[in-house]
């Protein structure tokens, strides 16, 4: 079981838990949510088989959260988090340019096999496309992992222009989200060699990219 921070913030979730009863019963609704996605899909999920399986009276489910979508959006936050923290601790570690390649091929690397290891990830996300409520928290998360990219160049290139350091950041993180994304839609053998393509095709200079017109 996932230890679910019930200190985060959640804009989803109408209130946050602050004694230990309560805290216990927001991670017993969040971890039992995830056990029936995993096992039955977001389509399987109904509030009536969490507050039946977490043991939670009625209202201390929708206490905390008013619908499905916000139970989705919760958790899609959490596992957001989770990956920032491990793209945070390999960009850290980029001390020169000649580093920069080898940070994002782990990072590559990482995002494959969390989502090959755990699909309900992959359940997660696509859930999180296709409700309206949710379509922005894919994109405020990628602009963070670009926000940390792009800290890291502008601390190795100080003089590059910021606007195109910015924009190499943005579409760098993009791509590397499509292509595992994609890499995991096929057959095993297959996706392990669109990942190794996809991380030779990834420049070993990326500033360099900004003296295209």
């Amino acid at each position: 079981m996932r230890k679910w921070s019930s200190e985060r913030s959640s804009e989803f979730s109408r209130c946050t838990p602050t004694q230990q009863r309560s805290r216990e019963r927001y991670r017993a609704i969040l971890d039992n949510a995830l056990a029936i996605i995993t096992e039955k899909g977001v389509d399987g999920l109904r509030m009536s088989d969490i507050i039946e399986r977490a043991g939670v009276p009625c209202g201390s489910l929708y206490q905390y959260f008013p619908d499905k979508s916000a139970i989705i959006g919760t958790l899609a936050e959490h596992l957001n988090a989770e990956g920032r923290v491990c793209v945070k601790a390999e960009l850290e570690s980029v001390h020169a340019m000649q580093d920069v390649h080898p940070a994002l091929c782990r990072i590559t690397d990482g995002y494959y096999r969390a989502l090959l290891n755990e699909p309900v990830m992959r359940d997660i996300w696509h859930a999180a496309q296709t409700d309206r409520n949710l379509q922005n928290l894919d994109h405020a998360h990628m602009d963070v992992l670009a926000t940390y990219l792009l800290e890291v160049l502008q601390r190795l290139v100080p003089q590059a222009d910021p606007r195109r350091l910015t924009e190499i950041s943005r579409l760098t993180m993009q791509l590397t989200a499509a292509a595992v994304r994609y890499a995991i839609t096929l057959e095993k053998a297959e996706g392990d060699r669109a990942i190794a393509m996809f991380k030779k095709l990834l420049p070993t200079d990326l500033p360099s990219l900004g003296d295209l017109p």
